[in-house]
C-alpha cells in the first residue's frame, strides 16, 4: 500500500462484489481515488490505463489483441475512452466464468454505464466512490446514517480537532491531502479538466464560458429547490438545454438532485427536487469564497453547511454499496423537514443547521412532521455546527464531526 493512502470504507465492499461478480465497474468524480482504490484491493490484478494514448489506440484498433495481452485478472482505467472493448469483455468473461477477473474505472459515468447495460448486463457489479468522507479522513467508523437518532454507540469516536470551516473550504479531493496542495490551486485545476474534457466529450459545448457561469449558478442555489426557468434565465440558454447540462453534472458526479418524499400525509407537497454540490470545496471555489475566514461569515455558510452533510450522508451510503434512501420533505405551507431516511415502514427525519447555539426553535420543523407522520415517524435528529451527541428533550443532537 503507498504511503499516503487513505483507506476507503469500498474497499471491503469491492472485494466482497469481486467474490461474486466476473466484472466489477467502479465509478465516481475524476480525482476522488478511484485508480488510487482498485490497485490497492486488487493488488495482484494487472494494470492498464486508457488515458496512455498508445494503449487507448490499441484498444480501439485491436479490441481483442489489446485484451489477449493479459492472461489473468486486469484493472482498465477509464474504460470508456474505448467502448468498443465492451463487447469483447462479454466474450471473454462468458467464456472463463471468473469471479473479480476485471475491474473496469471510469469517471464519464455516462459513457461507462452506457457500454455496461448495453454489454455486461448480470455480469457486473457497479460501485461508486465520491471523494474522501470526514470518517475516511480521520480512520474512524463515525455515524452510520441508518441508525440516526438511535442511542449511540458508547465506542463511537468523533472527528479530529478540525475547524468546521477549515474543512468545508477544503473540500475532500484526496490530492489535497496526500500532497498537502492548497485548494483553491487544486480545484481550479480539477475544474479546468472537467471542463476541458468530460464536458466537451459528453455536449460538445463550443463555449466553456458559458458552462461554467451555469455551473456558478447551480452552486448559489446549493441547498435550494431546483427551478430550471430561472437557472435558465439567468444563464441565458433554453429550458431543454439546462435540463441537459443538469443531467451531465449529476453523471460525472459534481451534483445530486435529492427528491422529495412522496408521502403527503393530506398535505399538499412540493415536487421539485432539491439541488447539492457533492463536494464542500468545488462547492466554495464556484461561490468565489476566497478562505476560511470569509466562509464563517458569508451568506452561503447555512448551505454550504447544509451541503456537507448530505454530502456525507450520500458518501456513506454509496461507499457501502447501498443505494441511496434519502429524501427531504416539504408541503406548501412551508413546513420542512431537510433529510428523510425511507426506511420503508420508517421514516427517519433529520434537520440541519450550522448554528453552534442549539435552541427548540430549531425542532419545529421535526416535531411538526412526527405529528402528521404518526407512527411511521421515527427518532428526531437535529446535526449542528456544534459538538454534539446528546438528546435536548426528544431530539438526538448530533455534531458535524460525529459523520
Amino acid at each position: 500500500m503507498s504511503k499516503g493512502f487513505i483507506a476507503r470504507r469500498l474497499g471491503d465492499n469491492l472485494r466482497e462484489a469481486a467474490r461474486s461478480y466476473p466484472v466489477i465497474t467502479l465509478t465516481g468524480p475524476r480525482q476522488s481515488g478511484k485508480t488510487t482504490l482498485a490497485r490497492a484491493t486488487f493488488g495482484d490484478h494487472a494494470y492498464v490505463s486508457l488515458e496512455d494514448p498508445h494503449q487507448r489506440s490499441f484498444a480501439l484498433t485491436d479490441p481483442q489483441g489489446f485484451l489477449r495481452q493479459f492472461s489473468g485478472p486486469v484493472i482498465i482505467d477509464e474504460v470508456q475512452r474505448a467502448p468498443e472493448i465492451f463487447s469483447y469483455i462479454q466474450g471473454i468473461v462468458d467464456d472463463l466464468d471468473r469471479a473479480g477477473h476485471f475491474i473496469l474505472t471510469g469517471s464519464q459515468n455516462f459513457l461507462l454505464l452506457k457500454g455496461v447495460s448495453q454489454s455486461l448486463a448480470g455480469r457486473v457489479s457497479v460501485r461508486h466512490l465520491l471523494p474522501l468522507s470526514l470518517a475516511e479522513l480521520d480512520g474512524r467508523q463515525g455515524v452510520d446514517p441508518e441508525c440516526l437518532g438511535d442511542e449511540p454507540d458508547a465506542a463511537l469516536v468523533t472527528s479530529k480537532k478540525r475547524d468546521l470551516f477549515e474543512v468545508l473550504f477544503t473540500g475532500f479531493f484526496p490530492r489535497i491531502y496526500k500532497h498537502g496542495l492548497d485548494p483553491q490551486d487544486c480545484l481550479g485545476n480539477y475544474l479546468q479538466t472537467y471542463l476541458d474534457r468530460d464536458v466537451r466529450d459528453l455536449l460538445n459545448v463550443g463555449d466553456l464560458h458559458t458552462f461554467e457561469l451555469f455551473m456558478q449558478l447551480c452552486a448559489a442555489r446549493s441547498g435550494s429547490l431546483l427551478n430550471l426557468s430561472s437557472i435558465a434565465n439567468d444563464c441565458g440558454a433554453s429550458q431543454p438545454t439546462i435540463r441537459r447540462w443538469l443531467s451531465v453534472l449529476e453523471t460525472s458526479f459534481v451534483i445530486a438532485r435529492l427528491q422529495p418524499h412522496h408521502r403527503n400525509f393530506s398535505k399538499r407537497l412540493v415536487k421539485s427536487p432539491k439541488l447539492y454540490f457533492l463536494d464542500s470545496g468545488l462547492l466554495c471555489f464556484l461561490l468565489r469564497i476566497g478562505s476560511a475566514e470569509e466562509l464563517r461569515t458569508h451568506a452561503m455558510r447555512g448551505a454550504v453547511f447544509e451541503t456537507f452533510v448530505v454530502s456525507e450522508l450520500l458518501k456513506r451510503q454509496l461507499h457501502r454499496g447501498r443505494r441511496s434512501n434519502l429524501y427531504f420533505w416539504r408541503d406548501r405551507s412551508g413546513h420542512e423537514v431537510d433529510l428523510l431516511l425511507d426506511q420503508g415502514t420508517t421514516l427517519r427525519p433529520v434537520e440541519i443547521k450550522s448554528s453552534q447555539t442549539v435552541s427548540d426553535s430549531l425542532f419545529k420543523g421535526l416535531r411538526h412532521f412526527r405529528r402528521l407522520a404518526g407512527n411511521a415517524a421515527g427518532p428526531l435528529s437535529l446535526i449542528c455546527g456544534d459538538e454534539g451527541n446528546y438528546i435536548r428533550s426528544d431530539v438526538r443532537v448530533y455534531g458535524w464531526q460525529d459523520f
